[in-house]
This record gives structure tokens, sequence and C-alpha cells, in this order.
């Protein structure tokens, strides 16, 4: 017997969110984008448009700013912005049925405690987005790395049925997946990676290539990552001894104007995920007692411009 079409609803449809939803809406999966404004009113209008390799693909799709519109579905992609996972996680529980999974594919290594909380353990799903794309106009996506990767599992690391599905939906749409069998030591091992990303190119305003070929932004780099690992195993989070080395040969193979979403955040005067990355370092290595200077030194360097940019003065 044919298996149903999964249904799917997008929770923040940015670049990650924007870019693998309209991969599924592609493959005939019905797919809701949660959204708001200007890109809100352009995906209704026409659609939602994906640039990526030089070409470009558009896909109809359902979007509203209400997620009680949309009701309950099989999967949410949960992709908001770090300091919007909990309103964003109350959002959501007009999307979660009996058996939703909301897949966390957010930076950082507290978005899936905190849906846990707001809407239970049993729907939340882990997940880790490899890909770099943003809005580049109101419903326009543009993909901007060579791979689009989706790894995924339960947090108590067994093997279920929604998972299997979700990995043979995301085969059918195109999209990489890899079913983790530990899930949450995969969400720590990008986290060391984008720590170190995010920190070095906010940091000197300078893509990935400028940075690694520079000795000393190499060096400073190499060392935000010790410290986001040394606090991941002092958690308990089983990383494996080479982590660092392969996160750092990896960065090596990275095309050299590539940049962090937060630099591109610092440059447009956006508010920084900063607490969430290198905060979360501080923050977490005094809670285990391990020494994070160079995650220190970064989170205060950006502190100021962690908010945005101040707002104009009135006239």
């Amino acid at each position: 017997m044919t298996e149903p079409r999964a249904s799917f609803a997008i929770m923040g449809s940015g670049g990650v969110g924007g870019y693998f939803g309209a991969r599924l809406a592609r493959a005939g999966y019905p797919v809701a984008f949660i959204a708001r404004g200007a890109h809100l009113q352009a995906i209704r209008d026409g659609g939602i448009v994906v640039e990526e390799s030089g070409e470009a693909f558009t896909v109809e799709a359902r979007a509203s700013d209400s997620p009680a519109e949309i009701g309950p579905v099989d999967y949410v992609l949960f992709a908001v912005k770090l300091w919007d996972t909990e309103t964003a996680g109350l959002a959501c529980r007009a999307l979660v049925g009996p058996h939703t999974a909301v897949v966390t594919l957010q930076n950082g290594v507290d978005s899936s405690g905190v849906l846990a909380t707001v809407l239970g353990e049993a729907h939340v799903m882990g997940g880790v987005a490899e890909i770099s794309a943003l809005i580049a106009g109101p419903g326009r996506i543009r993909k901007l790395s060579p791979f689009h990767r989706i790894r995924f599992g339960e947090l108590d690391r067994r093997r279920s049925a929604r998972a299997e599905r979700f990995g043979r939906c995301l085969l059918d749409a195109g999209i990489e997946g890899d079913a983790s069998p530990d899930i949450v030591a995969a969400i720590w091992a990008k986290f060391v990676f984008l720590t170190g990303l995010s920190a070095l190119t906010a940091l000197t305003r300078k893509p990935i290539g400028a940075v690694r070929e520079d000795a000393d932004t190499r060096a400073l780099l190499e060392q935000v990552m010790r410290e986001a690992y040394a606090v991941g195993q002092a958690r308990g989070v089983d990383l494996g001894a080479g982590l660092v080395g392969e996160r750092l040969a990896f960065v090596d193979t990275l095309p050299a104007d590539m940049r962090a979403s937060m630099a591109a955040d610092l440059e447009a005067g956006r508010r920084l995920e900063l607490p969430w990355l290198s905060g979360a370092v501080v923050r977490l290595g005094a809670e285990c007692g391990v020494p994070t200077p160079a995650n220190a030194f970064v989170h205060t360097a950006l502190k100021l411009h962690a908010g945005g940019a101040d707002p104009p003065p009135a006239t």
C-alpha cells in the first residue's frame, strides 16, 4: 500500500526553513510556511522562489502568519532565530497533533530543551541543518553552499517509525538526510564548528577564506572551537577525540567567500545569536568549570552589537 504523503509546516521560513520547505513542496508534499510581513505576502502572491547553482525554481505554497490557521501536521521544521525559540514554540502548539514531530533546525545547543519544556519531550526530534542560505528578497531564497543536508534523530537515541518516515520524505525531495544514532552529539558537533565560524567571520568582518589563511585568526578560530568542544565533553557529550581537527579540515573545504549568518546579521544591523553561541560556551563553561577565555573575548567584543542597530533618533 502506498504510504500517505506526510504534511509539513515550516516555522521560520528564512534561508534554512524556506529552502527545505520549498524542496518538500516541489516534491508534492503538503507544506505550509509560517512567515511575516513582505515575505509572507510575496509567498502568497507568487509562491516561493529558490535560487541555487545559477538556476531557480518556483513552487506555489500555502503561507500564513497564524499557526492556528494551519492546524496539526505530521512534521514541523523549526528554524526560527534562537531568541524566538520559546515564543515560536508556544505558537507551534496549534501545529502539534498526537504524533507530530517538531524537528529543530536551529543553531546552538539549547533549543531542544526549551521546546521539550514547551511542547513535551515526545514531540521534539533533534535536527542539524547543514546549509548556507538566506532570504534574497521577499519570497526569494538563495542557497549559497554546495551542500544541503539534514541530520536528524530522536533525542533518546531510539529508532522510530516517524524518524524513518522523515528520512524517506527527505530522500524523495532530493535532500540529503542522515539518521544520526546520537543526534545530541551531532548537534554539539555543529555547535563547535558554527561557534568558531560565527565568531571569527563576525569579529573580523571577513569571509572564512581570509580567516583561515592568516595564522593568527586561524589559531583563534581553533581556540574558540576547542573551548566549545571541551565544554561539550565536560557535559558528557561524546564528541570523539579528533572532532576539532576534522572541523578545521572541513573549514578548509568551504568556499572562500562564505560567512556565518551572524556575520551577515552584524553587517546589516540585525540582532545577533551571540548569546546562544560564544555566549553559551561561556555560560555553560562556567557551570562545569571549563575555562573559555577565547569565547569570552568574542562575546565581550561583540556584545554591544548583540541587540542590533540602535533605532534612529526621534524627529
